[in-house]
C-alpha cells in the first residue's frame, strides 16, 4: 500500500510564514480542538495567516487562530479566536520555551492538516527576515522563474 503524503491532506496554509521568517525548526503538534471546531476544521474553515504560539505554564497555546462556527453547531459552537493549546512533549515545549528567549524569535504556524483522522499543525521557529533578506528572495525567485521559462522554449 502506498504511503500517504502529508501535502495530500493540507487544510490551511501559511505562505507568508517563509517569506516573513527564517525558519530554523519545524515541530508537529496536535491541536486541542472541540467537537464544531474539528468539523470545521475539516470542512476548511480555518485561516492560520495571523497566528502564533505561545509558551504559558508549560503549555503551548496557539493564539489568533481564526476557526469559523460550524454552521450546524447552535449551542456548542465556542469562539472562534479562542486560544487553542497545542499538544506536545514536555521537552518539545521547553525547546521552544528556550528557543523564543532569545530576541527576534518566533513562532508561527506554518500548515494544518489532517493525520489519521486528527487535525494536525506543523509550526515554526522562526527568525525575522530584514528588508534586503526579502528583496533578495524575491530576486531569486524572479530568476529561477526566468531560468525556467527559457528551458522550456
Amino acid at each position: 500500500m502506498a504511503k500517504k503524503n502529508v501535502n495530500d491532506n493540507v487544510i490551511a496554509q501559511n505562505r507568508k510564514a517563509r517569506f516573513n521568517y527564517n525558519i530554523i525548526d519545524t515541530y508537529e503538534a496536535g491541536i486541542a480542538l472541540t467537537g464544531t471546531e474539528i468539523k470545521s476544521v475539516r470542512a476548511g474553515q480555518i485561516t492560520i495567516s495571523d497566528g502564533f504560539v505561545t509558551v504559558h505554564n508549560k503549555t503551548a497555546l496557539l493564539t489568533n487562530v481564526h476557526i469559523s462556527t460550524y454552521a450546524q453547531g447552535n449551542q456548542f459552537n465556542v469562539d472562534p479566536l479562542r486560544t487553542r493549546q497545542l499538544l506536545l512533549h514536555k521537552r518539545e515545549i521547553v525547546a521552544l520555551e528556550k528557543a523564543v528567549q532569545e530576541s527576534g524569535i518566533t513562532i508561527v504556524p506554518l500548515k494544518v492538516y489532517m493525520k489519521h483522522g486528527f487535525a494536525k499543525v506543523l509550526i515554526g521557529i522562526g527568525q525575522g527576515k530584514k528588508k534586503y533578506d526579502k528583496r533578495e528572495d524575491i530576486k531569486r525567485r524572479d530568476q529561477e522563474r526566468e531560468l525556467g521559462r527559457r528551458l522550456k522554449h
